[in-house]
């Protein structure tokens, strides 16, 4: 009971350390651990401007873990990412050359400027926790998490992401901007030429294992578990639910990594609150970020202006927990 108290300190601890350096991201730092302490990837979504790279660089500072940042171009090649083989001239043979997969913590900047090729060898090494070199197969680090960002702004130069790939990632974020206070808190910040912190480190890799050691071990009741499932089957069959006017906007509803990602997140949320169990207000607002890149809707949704979250939203006000 006490390592666990001290587990929990430690995560506070993370939140203040991080919110030194970048103002009023709780929120994206949240999920961003909810995904490190699941063994799910993140992606974020967001305007230029609003600190995605760098409240990602500063968790990883407050972090002990190996952690590389890539840019991903239009020339960029999978050997970039995951390594190549040399000649090595004086032996005679060929030596692997790892790439900067090889890391704890991967941050994907602008990950649609890629070509699908580089894009295809990131999301293998999400899903299969290793790279092939040559003829030798390679285990990746532990832990390891991809947190990729996309700029939905300029798409000229981009090659969007497929929707079967961005399944695998465990929540896709928004970042909003900022509320005006905070606006005026990085203002005074960033105008400040003597003004700099570098973070102290808190969780080491060890830390991070006992967390989703003990995260696993936090309760989930069967009537919870069957109120995840429910959600996850009204975004596939909506009419069973009575969502006649949403089933001609579905195209595809939300798939099984869903509900797994949900499950999962939703215990993370209820360890950071100091308990041992799941409440109903740790999965809601979840629901959004876990569902929101997996419901493909269909042509005639777009002419209408209606949008996952919008789907989403009618869904939690349809769906009733019971304990049948």
């Amino acid at each position: 009971m006490a390592e666990r108290t001290e587990l929990q300190e430690k995560i506070k601890a993370v939140f203040e350390e991080v919110s030194k350096v970048v103002v009023g991201q709780n929120y994206l730092v949240n999920r961003l651990l909810i995904g490190l302490f699941t063994g799910g990837h993140i992606l974020l979504e967001g305007v230029p401007g609003l600190a995605k790279t760098k409240t990602i660089n500063t968790l990883a500072q407050v972090l002990e873990l190996g952690f590389k940042r890539l840019q991903f171009t239009p020339d960029l090649l999978p050997a970039d990412l995951v390594g190549t083989m040399i000649y090595n001239q004086k032996s005679g043979d060929f030596e692997v050359k790892k790439g900067p997969i090889f890391a704890n913590l991967i941050l994907a900047d602008e990950v649609n400027r890629a070509p699908a090729k580089v894009q295809s060898a990131l999301l293998e090494a999400m899903a299969e926790k290793q790279v092939t070199i040559g003829s030798e197969t390679y285990q990746l680090d532990k832990p390891f998490l991809v947190m990729a960002t996309q700029n939905p702004v300029e798409q000229e130069g981009t090659y969007p992401l497929p929707e079967a790939q961005v399944d695998r990632f465990m929540m896709k974020i928004f970042v909003n901007y900022l509320d005006k206070k905070s606006e005026l808190e990085v203002l005074r910040r960033m105008t400040n030429m003597d003004w700099e912190y570098e973070p102290q480190k808190i969780l080491s890799s060890e830390d991070i294992l006992a967390i989703r050691h003990e995260i696993n071990k936090v309760e989930i009741s069967d009537m919870l578990e069957r109120y995840i499932v429910e959600l996850v089957f009204a975004t596939r069959f909506p009419r069973d639910y009575g969502l006649e006017e949403e089933a001609h906007y579905v195209q595809f509803g939300v798939s099984p990594r869903a509900g797994i990602a949900l499950y999962n997140a939703a215990k993370a949320t209820a360890f950071f609150d100091g308990r041992d169990y799941v409440l109903p207000d740790d999965i809601k607002p979840l629901v959004n970020d876990v569902f929101n890149h997996r419901i493909i809707l269909n042509y005639e949704a777009d002419a209408d202006g209606v949008t996952n979250e919008q789907i989403i939203e009618r869904v939690l006000n349809k769906v009733p927990i019971t304990g049948k």
